[in-house]
């Protein structure tokens, strides 16, 4: 019984870090698309690209959380 609960535990785990990973390139191709069109000033532009770059950084690293928590920061400025 203590297995197959360990099991359905680490099964969670895994499924959770999947969700969360797709969830980082789907902000990201949203600010992209987002990007040609906004209406920003050169500074807002510039923080928009930062926190997409550092978005993508963080997805890369594994960081799906803090990559979702910086993409977010974009969204937010760029209005969507």
């Amino acid at each position: 019984m203590k297995i197959r609960n360990l099991i359905l535990a680490v099964g969670l785990a895994v499924a959770s870090t999947s969700a969360l990973a797709f969830g980082c390139p789907k902000d990201m191709k949203a600010i992209d698309a987002a990007l040609p069109n906004a209406k920003l000033s050169a500074a807002q532009m510039a923080q928009v690209k930062k926190y997409r770059s550092e978005g993508e950084a963080l997805h890369k690293a594994k960081k799906h959380q803090d990559s979702l928590d910086t993409l977010a920061k974009a969204k937010k400025i760029l209005g969507i």
